[in-house]
């Protein structure tokens, strides 16, 4: 039986967890570095700033309305952008390798991903506008999330049975996805491909406004009962008798995952293998509890993809390339290391 972190019913029978002082280390460190990486992103690009001009803009903001459209009309909200993006993704594959017990388990493996892609690519195929992808893709991920549970459901939603049905109808939605682009007008077919592999690029304070009370609502839910992915890892029998509505908390750790799958996916395209990578760097950095990774999970993943996006924005110069590129090219080879290890070690 896999080890699982110390947990313990306190006097009033609500489940606490103890705060490990390497966790907050490891938050406070990644913290500190997602503050300097955002800083060095805001003074990279196209126009290179030093740290005198962005805090002149700040200080004295009517005094160069060049510099001040720059900073904050063009590169904050999407390294906001970014950053809400990586952790809403680290924290649903997180949430997912917890609920099917698989460490490959993505919101990519299972195919919400896919149903967010093949529903953005059908509005495009039907004449949407760019503005109606938003809640397509979000329609999508949740029509794919309802079938996956109706096919995996009996007495229950069975793990195995989740990935088995997610694969499946993912393949299946690829399979479409590619065929509506082939029939998609030239136009409509580019503009498909770049939000397909996942880019920031336009990012405004609107999408921000709009992804971040998804990741409000969500992530303080999912710390909270995050504590029960843990009693989970035990076994269903076990987790029943510690008082964990097994399959309630099930669902809800899916549902959860989809809206913040669906929503990242819906305002900055397919990004794939951030929901993977992210859970298995944070359990590298520190051995704890889901309520611990969670955090450290959201900061990783966040770090990802504004790494990713500053090399597409400022190491092809004048081409902005979509983060997902790199992302990918990241994610594939750790995908085949993840299953090398897999393999070595027997399972």
């Amino acid at each position: 039986m896999r080890p699982v972190p110390r947990v313990w019913r306190s006097s009033d029978d609500r489940w606490s967890i103890r705060c490990q002082p390497r966790v907050l280390g490891v938050v406070a460190l990644l913290s500190l570095l997602l503050v300097l990486s955002a800083g060095v992103s805001l003074s990279m690009g196209s126009h290179p700033m030093t740290l005198s001009t962005m805090l002149q803009a700040l200080i004295a903001p009517g005094d160069d309305p060049g510099i001040q459209l720059i900073l904050f009309e063009i590169r904050l909200p999407r390294i906001v952008m970014g950053i809400l993006v990586g952790a809403a993704l680290g924290v649903s594959g997180l949430m997912l390798q917890g609920l099917v017990r698989n460490p490959l388990a993505s919101p990519d493996v299972i195919g919400i991903t896919s149903g967010a892609s093949a529903a953005a690519v059908l509005s495009l195929w039907l004449g949407g506008t760019a503005v109606a992808l938003v809640p397509a893709a979000m329609l999508g991920a949740l029509t794919v999330a309802s079938v996956i549970v109706a096919l995996a459901w009996h007495r229950g939603v069975s793990p195995g049975r989740l990935v088995l049905v997610g694969i499946g109808l993912a393949a299946g939605l690829t399979s479409l996805t590619t065929l509506l682009l082939v029939l998609s007008p030239d136009t409509t077919a580019m503009m498909a491909y770049v939000w397909l592999t996942g880019s920031l690029y336009a990012s405004r304070w609107q999408d921000v406004l709009g992804l971040a009370p998804w990741l409000a609502l969500c992530l303080p839910l999912a710390l909270a009962k995050a504590r029960h992915l843990d009693i989970q890892a035990m076994g269903n029998d076990l987790a029943q008798g510690l008082g964990s509505a097994v399959q309630g908390h099930r669902l809800l750790f899916l549902l959860l995952s989809v809206a913040l799958a669906g929503s990242a996916v819906a305002y900055a395209g397919a990004l794939g293998f951030v929901g993977l990578m992210a859970p298995h760097l944070a359990r590298r950095l520190v051995r704890a509890g889901h309520p611990g990774l969670l955090i450290i999970t959201g900061l990783t993943g966040a770090l990802i993809v504004l790494w990713a996006d500053l090399i597409g924005r400022t190491g092809f110069v004048p081409r902005d390339l979509p983060a997902g590129i790199f992302v990918a090219g990241i994610g594939a080879p750790f995908f085949v290391f993840l299953l090398y290890r897999l393999r070595r070690q027997g399972r």
